[in-house]
């Protein structure tokens, strides 16, 4: 539908009848005399009236003005209503919330969050995906919300927040050669001298912990590779295998006795675990509160 006015000029039009004066209507709008009197010549000629004629040392509004002056102070408000953000509140939000992250960030990072997440804001769900090669990518076409990860990331238009630093644990099971209860970490040649099972980053089949062993990773003697880290416990028993995972995971699978921790070599370093986000969704207030409850969880 063609309108009988250039959308530009309604605004224009709308403080012109409210203030019945060129001068005081440029004003309003921080443009020039001269541009409100060219926009005021089309506005008649598309309205085909006068709007505004001279009467006495100013300008009244003719009938059609006056027609259509409320009409648009009306207009006026409903757009400043729809355009203006309206203050946050996360037991009004409907939403669904899609986060990429793998199983230690979904035990780490959502899990200690849940309960407050759920109480601030019933109305909201999670689907939490699996991390994957096209994870980052996901983010800046709007399929993702967030990406929880440890790994270096890409992109521009990628925002991050620090999450935690954790250093990284071995774990074996009871009877293992490594087993010994001892506050010293393990030495590089210890951690090298015996079978691992290998996490992997699932389709992306990334194991970080050969990418920390640098010039040494071919040293590393993998019996067995899986994705599914909530398996790593059963697996290390039965092959009597040593897995290495940060120690806030080690923590949790040491928590019955079932299995031993040992402090990881120091040529590992530490895992920088943090929230990814893109552009598109940084000033959203509830992408923000989001965030903030997520990481507050980490604390």
């Amino acid at each position: 539908m063609r309108l009988p006015v250039d959308p530009n000029l309604i605004q224009l039009l709308a403080v012109l009848l409210r203030e019945c004066s060129v001068s005081a209507a440029a004003d309003a709008l921080g443009i020039s005399q001269p541009s409100a009197s060219r926009g005021l010549a089309r506005l008649r000629d598309a309205l085909d009236d006068q709007l505004l004629v001279r009467s006495g040392g100013g300008m009244v509004r003719t009938r059609r003005g006056d027609e259509l002056v409320e009409r648009l102070g009306e207009w006026m408000a409903l757009t400043s209503t729809l355009l203006a953000s309206d203050d946050f509140n996360p037991g009004e939000l409907q939403r669904r919330f899609r986060i990429a992250t793998t199983d230690f960030g979904a035990m780490a990072v959502i899990k200690p969050a849940l309960v407050d997440l759920i109480a601030q804001a019933p109305g909201i769900a999670i689907d939490i995906l699996p991390f994957t090669r096209n994870s980052q990518r996901m983010l800046a076409s709007g399929d993702l919300d967030l990406v929880i990860s440890g790994l270096p990331h890409d992109g521009t238009q990628l925002h991050s927040a620090q999450l935690f630093l954790d250093r990284f644990a071995c774990v074996v099971p009871p009877g293992h050669a490594l087993a010994e209860e001892s506050d010293r970490p393990l030495t590089l040649d210890e951690f090298l001298s015996c079978k691992h099972l290998s996490l992997t980053v699932t389709d992306s089949e990334i194991d970080r912990i050969i990418d920390l062993l640098g010039n040494r990773r071919a040293e590393r003697k993998v019996a067995l590779s899986t994705p599914y880290f909530a398996l790593a416990p059963m697996f290390a028993r039965e092959g009597n295998l040593l897995f290495t995972v940060p120690l806030r995971a080690a923590t949790t699978f040491c928590a019955d006795g079932s299995l031993v921790s040992r402090t990881a070599p120091v040529e590992l370093g530490e895992l920088d675990y943090r929230l990814l986000w893109h552009e598109r969704s940084d000033r959203d207030p509830a992408s923000q509160w989001l965030r903030d409850r997520l990481a507050a969880a980490c604390v």
